[in-house]
């Protein structure tokens, strides 16, 4: 699928559709992800605890509504719409959409959880 024919067929994804997501993705999803946070998840884990619960609540519904329309697209389908209308400089690969929907919603990642437990002891 080319870039004209994802953005032709999903005209409902745009900044001003999703302004919070947009913000959240130019903001935390950027080229130097990996050097300051080293994933996507924990990209997203940051932005958690660095926003406000109305900030939290809007990023939350828009990425809601942006799975929801794109899911029955390809991943790369996904990352064009992420990245060329949403501000993304990123690729999502395998299982990031569901540790980003966890880490959007107050869930830590695994590996911060296994950390927490070895320091109880």
């Amino acid at each position: 699928m080319t870039s004209k024919a994802t953005q032709k067929d999903h005209p409902e994804i745009s900044a001003a559709n999703f302004p919070a997501l947009r913000s959240f993705l130019r903001g935390y999803f950027h080229e130097d992800v990996a050097d300051e946070y080293g994933t996507l998840e924990e990209a997203a884990a940051q932005f958690y605890e660095d926003a406000d619960p109305d900030e939290r609540k809007a990023v939350w519904s828009e990425w809601s509504r942006f799975l929801v329309s794109t899911k029955n697209l390809s991943l790369s389908a996904i990352n064009k719409l992420l990245n060329e209308k949403l501000g993304a400089a990123c690729r999502l690969q395998g299982d990031d959409v569901e540790k980003i929907s966890r880490a959007l919603q107050g869930i830590r990642p695994a590996s911060e959880e296994k950390n927490d437990e070895d320091e109880d002891y």
